[in-house]
């Protein structure tokens, strides 16, 4: 039983408390969204934010080099024994001087938080090291997914390293092949099922609730509370500094929704002065996020927002048959399960939400990769967001603004290759066939 922390109910109506011993990931009582929340007075928390810093000196220890618990402290849930590490969150905040030129931005106010370094190659790592921590402090055997792609690779490497068992719900052809090989070869147990990814979230939780299996989908708060260190790393990036804007793609709702929680705690305890604007970038073939918060009017409301208008949207998804359909497989999610909470993280940190088109999201994704942080499409949904909010005005040119690229290239490259090679858009860089001779090859060069 932890001491310094503990689950809590978003319904404000609700507000049930449960024990960070308990497996849950609704709220038995009204079935809503689930917090950990914390106990500060009883958490040994540091002056100021720079003291993080002083854990790279001792970074030998496996927890100091992790940098999900280097800031164990601000995700006190657990003791160490049951911190589990495969070194992730060595990531990169790279000033990208030559993009920022690219888009009419001070040179200087562009950085790209580059989360394909992980251990997976994918942001899930800072939140699957957390829930399986947790897992591993509850005795859990097993676990299991649903996925657009990312998340079965990182649970399938993190059950892997802790003994669990791992088993992967997937949708008929909607994985990429650089994610599922990941899965395979990490021994995860892939079933597919006839529909999208919607559909297998649905199954997986009545399977987990069944079988009692461990989920791991970003609707165990657990998932969230390691994502929040993603937001920590780029302030330690700026010199712990708080930036203008954060952008991010969306999807199922966890990165901005825990982004939106790390900000508001590191207010609250007084370890930052001011709280970042927050854009969350969707695809346009997969925006609902876009739809409720933008045509609908939905907002947090200090947790009294309208439940009538999410589900006569999602009635009517039912009732039409809709299916999301975007290049950006790891953001192809009509029903984010985090949507309360990344209503919340709107709220908290004024921000906006707009989508983009595929094309827009290849686009940008080939200017990123000429600047040497290859990502995956959904990765790419952040620049491409961003260029309309510069457009449009919303973020000044002298801003400093930090885009999270959410995942590698390799994750899928046949987007890439496809784009470069049969697309013929204004950034595609094609091979050029020549005959195999030697004269034609260097007066090709010259």
């Amino acid at each position: 039983m932890s001491q310094h922390a503990y689950q809590k109910c978003i319904n404000i109506d609700c507000g049930a408390e449960f024990d960070c011993s308990q497996v849950i990931v609704k709220c038995p009582q009204c079935g809503d969204l689930l917090d950990v929340k914390y106990h500060w007075d009883k958490i040994e928390l540091p002056e100021k934010l720079s003291d993080f810093g002083n854990r790279w000196a001792t970074r030998n220890n496996r927890l100091d080099f992790s940098g999900v618990w280097r800031f164990r402290d601000l995700l006190n849930f657990c003791d160490d024994q049951y911190k589990v590490s495969v070194g992730e969150g060595q990531t990169l905040l790279q000033q990208c001087c030559g993009l920022a030129q690219d888009l009419g931005m001070n040179p200087n106010s562009l950085f790209l938080q580059y989360e394909g370094m992980n251990p997976s190659g994918s942001f899930k790592d800072n939140g699957m090291t957390a829930a399986f921590s947790h897992a591993k402090m509850v005795g859990a055997v097993a676990s299991a997914c649903a996925s657009t792609g990312n998340t079965s690779a990182s649970m399938a490497l993190y059950a892997h390293s802790c003994g669990l068992k791992a088993t992967v719900f997937i949708g008929e052809g909607k994985i990429a092949f650089g994610k599922l090989s990941q899965s395979m070869d990490f021994g995860g147990h892939t079933i597919q099922v006839a529909g999208d990814f919607d559909d297998c979230m649905r199954q997986v939780q009545d399977v987990c609730a069944e079988l009692n299996i461990y989920l791991v989908n970003s609707l165990n708060p657990f998932r969230l509370e390691g994502q929040k260190t993603i937001m920590l790393r780029i302030l330690e990036g700026l010199g712990w500094e708080v930036p203008d804007w954060i952008v991010v793609p969306g999807g199922n709702l966890g990165n901005s929704s825990s982004f939106g929680k790390a900000f508001a705690e590191l207010k609250e305890i007084g370890l930052i002065d001011r709280i970042p604007r927050l854009a969350v970038i969707n695809a346009t073939g997969a925006n609902t996020l876009t739809e409720l918060v933008n045509d609908k009017g939905l907002k947090w409301n200090g947790g009294a927002y309208d439940q009538q208008i999410i589900d006569t949207y999602y009635a009517n998804l039912d009732a039409t048959g809709y299916r999301p359909e975007t290049i950006a497989s790891a953001i192809e999610i009509s029903r984010p399960v985090n949507l309360k909470k990344c209503l919340r993280a709107l709220e908290v940190c004024n921000g906006v939400v707009l989508d983009v088109t595929d094309e827009e999201i290849l686009d940008a994704k080939a200017q990123v990769g000429r600047y040497g942080l290859g990502c995956e499409p959904a990765s790419a949904a952040s620049i491409a967001g961003l260029k309309h909010l510069l457009a449009n005005g919303t973020v000044g040119k002298d801003e400093r603004v930090a885009c999270v690229l959410t995942g590698h290239q390799l994750k899928d490259p046949d987007a890439t290759v496809n784009y470069h090679s049969k697309m013929a858009r204004a950034f595609s860089n094609p091979p050029v066939q020549v005959e195999n001779d030697l004269q034609k090859i260097i007066d090709l060069l010259k």
